[in-house]
Parts: C-alpha cells; structure tokens; sequence
C-alpha cells in the first residue's frame, strides 16, 4: 500500500506454512497531525489470532513523538495479550526515538492493594476523628483569640452587620420557632390529658407541659430549628465565598475572616437564640393551656394559677441557661464547615449537610451534659 502523506497500517494475507511470520506493514507519515485517524484504524483492526508478528516499519516515511508513543503502545498491548512481536526496517533515527519513548514509561505491574481489615478500618475512622476534632478546636481557639481583640478594640465590633444577622436568625425565624413550639405543646397536652384523666389528676397536665416545654424541649427544639436554618446558610454562603475567591481576597486586604465572617454570626446568634427560646417557652404553654382547655376542661385561668405553682425560677433559668451554649456550637460548626469547603459546588452541598447534622449531633450531646450536671446539682 502506498504511504502517502497519511499514517497507514495494513496486515499481509496468511502465511502457506503454519508457524510462519505474519507481516504488519506500517506506511506514511506517524505525525500529531495524523494520528487521530490512524488510532481509530489501530482500534477498529482485526489482528490475527495467532502466528509471530513482525511489524515492517520500512515504509515509515516521518516519526514524531506522537507517532512513536501510538507504535509503543501498540506493540505493549500485543505483548501483553501474550503474541511475539518482532520489529524490523524502521530507521536508525526513529528507532532511536522509540528507544527513548520507552526509557521515558515505566510500566510497573502493582499488585491491587489489599483491602483493609476491620482493625485497619477502625484505625482510619479513629484517627479521621481525632483530626477533624483537633482541627475544629483549633479554628474554635482562633474565633475566641479574636473574639478577645475585638473586645480589647471594641470599635472594631462590626454592629451593622450583627444587627443583620439578628435580623435574619431571629426576626425571620420567629413564624416557624413559635408554630412547632405550639404545636409541641399541644401534642404534650393531648398525649398526657388521657393518662392523667384516669387518675384523675388533670390539673397536673400543667406541671407537664410547662416542665417538659421550659426546661428541655424549647431550648432544644429551637436550637435544632436554628442548625436547619441559620448553621447551613452560615456555611453555604462561606464556602461559596470560598469557591469564589473571596476569602482569599479578605485576607490580601488585612481582614481576618474570623473577625468579618465568625464573629458577627455567633455574637447574633448568642443574642438571638435565648430571646427565641423564651418566645417558644410562651408559645408552647399557650398550645398546652388550649389542649388542657378543649381536652380537659382546665380553664385559662386555673392554667395560670397552676402554673405559677409548678414552675420555679431555677427550671427557667435551667432552660435559659442552655441557649446561648447552643447558639455558639451551632454558629461555630456552621461557619468551620463553610471553611472546609474544597471549590465546588458539590463540596457546598457536602458541607451544608455535614455542618446540620453535627451541630444538631452536638446540640443533643450538650443537652445531655447539661441534664447530667444538673441533675447533679439538684436544680
């Protein structure tokens, strides 16, 4: 076949004689700008099945680099399926070439790595763990540093952009906070008025929904409501920051993030979050005093009056008290989370879910802590 000015390959017909050589001629010029055609012919050929190959490279008229890669990696891929290749005719010039291309590949068979066992496993969870918990308290020890700062300069305390945010985490989340918290109140009421109706102990439902609302499920369920919709805005909007550079930029200028971007969020949060769980305390002894109402027949009035008798100062401030340690895990991981975030929009994603799920972890291990201490103390 004639060589041209276009890459060729063909194969001779069958030899007479079985065991014999079949030849595989290679023609033209083996370039960049041919080889995209000759590689589909390469993919599309019908190789012999069995015999000893011998490619001709007499008829090669030029030879880059491009086209001594291709001819390489054709003569691996037969030796590896197990066929004996020869080659022969090619140039001084290109086989030195060749020589090159292939001092330049090392092909090292590795063995597949063993999958890990089960002590391997809990190896690499542990030490994941303890990284991302050392990391965490690191950035939580750089927010506190300069929270220290701004409080030694406390103009540098920026108020527009934390009134912002209290306006954000708190006046906007005032509609959804006060209607589960009513509606908590309202299922206490109705799942307690039938056990206490048998023993006739209705009045007691109000020692039930103030306690339970006041002391656990207020500050709880408020704290879980604002991780779902402050904690992963608090890292969307971070790590898209960061996808687009704009940490980056902060820091060129001299402004700390920590200062610009933490700060103002938790100093919110820790003003906003008490003053929610107080509206959620009210709004869930309001949906108890209206079950207590329809259900057992307990007036408004004897509601209150009761109330003022089963409530003590120390189980509010008990519930009280929870708020702003909880505003402060829920502010931290969301902006820790938006920090880790890798320069893509899935990673945005990742990390919003990430930064819900372990602020509310948190949120329920400190409550927990918090009932333990309490408990110990006899409040």
């Amino acid at each position: 076949m004639s060589s041209g000015d276009t890459a060729q390959l063909t194969i001779g017909s069958a030899p007479a004689q079985e065991g014999a050589a079949i030849e595989v001629h290679c023609a033209g010029k083996w370039t960049v700008h041919g080889i995209a055609p000759l590689e589909r012919q390469l993919d599309t050929l019908a190789w012999p099945a069995k015999g000893e190959l011998v490619i001709d490279g007499s008829a090669i008229a030029m030879l880059d680099t491009s086209g001594a890669w291709l001819l390489h990696r054709t003569l691996a891929a037969l030796e590896k399926q197990g066929r004996t290749v020869r080659l022969q005719g090619l140039r001084p010039e290109f086989g030195s070439l060749l020589q090159l291309i292939v001092s330049r590949e090392v092909l090292v068979e590795l063995p597949p790595a063993p999958a890990p066992g089960p002590l391997a496993r809990l190896g690499r969870y542990a030490w994941s763990g303890a990284h991302g918990t050392a990391s965490y308290l690191s950035f939580v020890g750089e927010t506190f540093v300069a929270l220290l700062h701004v409080l030694a300069q406390p103009r540098r305390i920026r108020w527009r952009v934390i009134l912002h945010n209290v306006q954000t985490a708190g006046v906007d989340a005032l509609p959804i906070t006060g209607l589960l918290s009513f509606l908590m109140g309202i299922v206490i009421a109705y799942q307690g008025a039938d056990q206490l109706e048998q023993f006739g102990a209705n009045i007691f439902v109000v020692d039930l929904v103030s306690l339970a609302m006041l002391r656990e499920l207020s500050p709880l369920l408020t704290a879980i409501i604002i991780a779902g919709r402050s904690g992963s805005a608090y890292t969307a909007q971070i790590g898209t920051m960061k996808v687009t550079e704009e940490l980056d930029a902060l820091r060129t200028i001299g402004v700390t993030p920590q200062e610009l971007l933490v700060l103002p969020k938790m100093l919110a949060l820790v003003i906003v979050l008490p003053l929610l769980t107080v509206y959620t305390d009210v709004t869930g002894v309001f949906g108890g005093m209206i079950m207590a109402r329809s259900k057992l027949g307990i007036s408004f009035e004897v509601f209150l009056d009761r109330l003022d008798e089963a409530i003590s100062l120390s189980s509010y401030w008990t519930g009280l008290s929870k708020a702003p340690v909880f505003a402060m895990i829920i502010a931290l991981v969301g902006c820790y989370r938006g920090f880790h975030v890798t320069g893509s929009a899935e990673s945005v994603g990742t990390q919003t879910t990430m930064s819900v799920v372990q602020s509310i972890f948190l949120v329920i291990v400190t409550d927990a802590v918090f009932s333990v201490v309490f408990n110990t103390l006899d409040l």
